[in-house]
């Protein structure tokens, strides 16, 4: 989607989201101007990361990921994309000879580069898991400290797509991620990764170099995901760093717990939440949900409060790729089987450590251990049909959330 303008900015969907919370008389405008047409949102949320990593891990056409929706050159790439199919099949070229585990870290490589959505590390390992790879969230933390942080988009950033495809669009990521790719790869066009990008040349250099970092002056020396562990989450959590102020990569507060994202809203538009404070909203993972629902309203109304500089927010459950702040999801095990989530009480002290990839709840592990004796699995919200099935099989987030 074309970013919107009013209030002498270009605006995307968070804008709103945002502006509701703040109030004032400028929501009805943003809501109004903020998405002026087709397409999926203007910023580097979750459906943008995800067609930047279809192109970067070779399934889809070069271009394909930031043409724009009202851009004729996406209807030429629709056409070749159907032409491209036909060759496919009749050339014996599957998908399975595409996605390795190279070509997923070269997505993952890009992922980080672009500072995309936390739901990548949903998203990839589900995806690794149908082509029968095994791909752990330390793989993502590993990449993630190797790989700079080059383009700076929305919600961290002052970017859209819009500028990232006139700067080049993922070819021009790739380009300047060359000394970290496995070239070898293969992509749909038949060819590899390599013989792709060989001729590569950016229409906009100016606009180029501007919007895509050098390996040199990067946006930040690390990628845009960070995997915690710690007492709170002994299987892993993840944020997105590059959307985090200095200020609050390291903080402590007394956690503000609620057992879902209905009463979170109430808590937060309620005035509960208050500077200092760590929001714990559990019970929204993957089997606890059932399904885990994107928390992008209490995230909003979080940042629209003015909240977003020295409140923190952690959950089971997972995020807009909109959501920026402190904002730390996917805690595993969830509150719903159990894991130490489960437990934190109102005034609890929680240590978050980005840097260091700590989560920790700090109470003592005796004061744990009577509460873990004490507590019951709460009742399943839904306990017949499709999302009872998919209850009873869906593994834990730091599994991809893939049923097993």
């Amino acid at each position: 989607m074309l970013p919107g303008y009013a209030c002498d900015k270009e605006l995307d969907l968070i804008n709103v989201f945002e502006g509701w919370q703040a109030g004032g008389d400028s929501l009805a405008v943003l809501e109004e101007m903020a998405c002026p047409g087709a397409g999926s949102c203007a910023g580097l949320f979750t459906a943008n990361t995800m067609a930047c990593l279809t192109e970067a891990m070779g399934l889809s056409l070069s271009g394909c990921a930031t043409t724009h929706a009202v851009d004729a050159r996406k209807m030429r790439i629709a056409k070749r994309s159907g032409m491209k199919i036909m060759d496919l099949i009749q050339g014996g070229l599957s998908a399975r000879r595409i996605v390795t585990r190279k070509a997923l870290e070269n997505a993952i490589r890009v992922d980080m580069a672009i500072g995309g959505s936390t739901n990548t590390v949903l998203h990839i390992p589900a995806i690794a898991s149908e082509f029968d790879i095994d791909l752990s969230l330390n793989e993502f933390d590993r990449l993630s400290r190797e790989t700079p942080h080059l383009v700076n988009l929305r919600p961290g950033g002052p970017y859209h797509m819009l500028d990232l495809d006139r700067a080049g669009g993922v070819p021009a990521v790739l380009s300047r991620l060359k000394p970290y790719l496995n070239l070898e790869v293969l992509t749909v066009a038949g060819r590899t990764m390599g013989d792709e990008l060989a001729n590569f040349k950016p229409a906009n250099p100016e606009i180029n170099s501007r919007v895509i970092a050098s390996l040199e002056s990067p946006v930040h020396s690390e990628g845009g995901i960070a995997i915690l562990y710690g007492s709170l989450a002994p299987e892993g959590s993840v944020v997105k760093p590059t959307a985090v102020s200095t200020n609050m990569l390291k903080h402590a507060g007394p956690a503000v717990v609620f057992n879902s994202e209905e009463e979170s809203m109430a808590g937060i538009v309620g005035g509960k939440v208050k500077p200092g404070d760590v929001v714990v909203i559990r019970y929204e993972g993957p089997k606890g949900g059932p399904g885990m629902r994107e928390t992008l309203a209490p995230t909003a109304a979080i940042a629209g409060a003015g909240l977003s500089e020295s409140v923190a927010l952690i959950t089971d459950g997972r995020f807009s790729g909109g959501t920026r702040g402190p904002c730390i999801g996917h805690v595993s095990p969830e509150a719903a089987v159990g894991g130490p989530i489960a437990f934190v009480t109102d005034g609890d002290m929680i240590s978050v450590d980005i840097p260091g990839r700590r989560l920790n709840l700090l109470v003592e592990q005796e004061e744990l251990d009577r509460r873990k004796a004490a507590w019951r699995a709460p009742e399943p919200k839904i306990k017949v049909g499709v999302l009872a099935r998919y209850r009873s099989s869906v593994t834990s987030a730091s599994k991809g959330s893939v049923l097993r």
